[in-house]
């Protein structure tokens, strides 16, 4: 049911990709559920006509069916996401932090510019060159959405409707690729199990509480492990609320690379 609603062509519904999705899954399901009759059969007629779908696929402003892809939809998420989740999230975890580095010492410009290999910042404009469709999206003053996509291999896309918010989707970065087995036994002969652990988590930006789970340690023996390392230059250590953050400094990331290669 759910392949031909989310086919690999130049179009797909927009109302399957809810804005109200950057709130997490269910305020997205409840949208796709909300989302007007005539809506969804607009969207789904100019869907029926960018690529081959089951006759099917146009009855799906009936509430009923749409409820039951609603429901298919949040099994799957259960079934195939969830089991990954945690690993989705340090890749997210790790973007954000790239970009609100980059954002500190480049400005919005230096933002744009490294948000993709297929992206160019030509001030005023945001360039996606292969891009499926040829578009102009005028922001008007409304603002830009950039939400990193786990799932999103080629080239960054955005919702077709110009009226909608203006949202582009495009592919995380996978730089932090996971350590070989002879990686993490080199590292850790270096620094020891715990720290190597903690160091790694610190790529992604971590409180000492998650570090002393991801480590199996205790939260004062991570605290201990913590000061070690940024004593050593390899994690710079920033109050955030209630806790503290660790995140690698040049230093360190530098060591992660030479694990790397």
């Amino acid at each position: 049911m759910l392949l031909p609603l989310f086919p690999r062509a130049r179009y797909f519904a927009d109302f399957l990709t809810p804005f109200e999705g950057v709130d997490g899954l269910e305020p997205a399901l409840e949208a796709i559920l909300a989302t007007p009759d005539g809506q969804v059969n607009h969207e789904m007629v100019r869907a029926a006509r960018a690529s081959r779908v089951p006759s099917w696929t146009l009855r799906v402003a009936d509430k009923s069916l749409r409820r039951d892809l609603v429901n298919l939809l949040r099994a799957y998420h259960r079934t195939v996401i969830t089991p990954h989740e945690e690993n989705i999230q340090e890749t997210f975890q790790a973007e954000r932090a790239r970009h609100a580095r980059t954002l500190l010492a480049e400005g919005t410009a230096g933002l744009l510019a490294d948000l993709s290999p297929t992206v160019r910042w030509r001030h005023p404009v945001l360039e996606v060159p292969d891009y499926p469709a040829e578009s102009d999206v005028q922001l008007g003053g409304r603002g830009l959405l950039l939400i990193p996509s786990y799932f999103c291999w080629k080239s960054p896309i955005a919702l077709a409707d110009p009226g909608l918010p203006p949202v582009l989707v495009y592919p995380v970065h996978r730089v932090l690729t996971a350590a070989t087995a002879q990686d993490e036994a080199a590292l850790h002969v270096l620094l020891g199990r715990t720290r190597a652990v903690i160091l790694r988590a610190a790529a992604t930006g971590v409180t000492t509480s998650e570090a002393a789970r991801r480590a199996g340690v205790s939260t004062g023996t991570a605290t201990h492990h913590t000061r070690a390392l940024r004593d050593s230059g390899l994690i710079t250590t920033h109050r955030r609320a209630n806790n503290v953050l660790h995140t690698l400094t040049t230093l360190g990331a530098a060591l992660l690379g030479a694990e790397r290669r």
